[in-house]
């Protein structure tokens, strides 16, 4: 049996968590107290204010704790921020074809990225006692990273739709619905009998497919460190940036066409790297340099193509918004 250390006292675990929901409040309460669109404006601030904090605690561990404990965050942070931007992809998909108006987008994206938290710190705590009590655990986890890797370089120009699954058509036949939006409520009464909303099935939706990105990006953390504070605030670091990054991002998402092979690479190199672990032995150092180099040799060369090649019409007026279809109510 294998013991992980931790750097995370009660209090520095109390300090987050108390943090985390400081902000969240004054997202909600204070910032979208009000449902209204995001403009590209407001949701770059937002992504500067959470990457800007993310850096500082960041430092925060560099100082306390020593460079170790510092890299290792900021590489475990780096995985997720990265592999996060594929649930974009999704959450585009989701919102374009459930219709959800523009200005309801952000509260679906709030309430799942919370319910997120939860289930993240759950799988997180999980992995780590399990990884604890049977250490050859990492060589499937490792094994599962590769193929996902391999699975997602195959799949890379598959269109989803999330809206047609299983999840979807269970979820209609066993809970009463309406198809009608009312306004930004998850739940509506009609003739006496109380609904789900579209709004509601689109919140399932990105829940959903934020639990099976998970199943991705937690292990790959494991590969960087065992350290359930350190895997913990990163991961809860970047999912809070991303519902900004969905709204900085969701236009231009055709424009990262590489962007998948560079994710199904870091992918691959993270599993090899937990298959490997008893016989290579990288640093923190070294694993952030080859995700940052496969990283941004993808999104440079993506930027290249799309500078190269001819702009089409009918995308560019398609991708200016989540999508137009998204901001007009929904037909009955």
């Amino acid at each position: 049996m294998e013991s992980f250390q931790t750097i995370g006292s009660p209090l520095m675990w109390g300090g987050f968590i108390a943090f985390v929901f400081a902000m969240l409040a004054l997202d909600l309460g204070v910032f979208h107290r009000k449902a209204h669109t995001v403009s590209f404006k407001e949701a770059g601030a937002w992504s500067a204010v959470w990457v800007s904090l993310s850096l500082a605690f960041n430092a925060f561990l560099w100082w306390r704790y020593g460079a170790g404990p510092g890299m290792e965050f900021l590489t475990g942070y780096l995985i997720e921020k990265s592999l996060s931007v594929d649930n974009i992809f999704v959450f585009v998909v989701i919102f374009s074809t459930m219709k959800v108006p523009a200005h309801y987008q952000h509260r679906v994206l709030f309430w799942g990225i919370l319910s997120a938290l939860v289930l993240r710190a759950a799988m997180i705590f999980a992995g780590v006692a399990m990884l604890e009590r049977f250490h050859w655990l990492i060589y499937v986890f490792g094994a599962f990273l590769i193929i996902t890797g391999v699975k997602l370089f195959i799949q890379r120009n598959h269109e989803e739709h999330p809206e047609d699954g299983w999840l979807m058509r269970t979820a209609r036949r066993v809970i009463p619905s309406t198809p009608h939006f009312h306004g930004q409520h998850f739940l509506t009464v009609e003739n006496g009998r109380k609904l789900a909303t579209p709004l509601l099935m689109a919140l399932m939706l990105v829940e959903a497919s934020d639990v099976l990105f998970a199943l991705d990006s937690i292990p790959a953390i494991f590969a960087v460190t065992r350290d359930p504070f350190i895997v913990f605030t990163s991961n809860i670091f970047a999912i809070l940036g991303l519902r900004s990054l969905f709204f900085l991002m969701a236009g231009a998402m055709e424009k990262f066409t590489y962007l998948k092979v560079g994710l199904s690479g870091v992918l691959v190199f993270v599993g090899a790297k937990m298959a490997l672990v008893d016989v290579v032995h990288l640093s923190p150092a070294v694993s952030l340099g080859v995700i940052a180099l496969v990283l941004g040799g993808s999104i440079v060369a993506s930027l290249v193509k799309a500078r190269n090649t001819p702009p089409h019409a009918p995308n560019a007026e398609a991708t200016s918004d989540v999508s137009r279809d998204a901001a007009a109510p929904a037909k009955s």
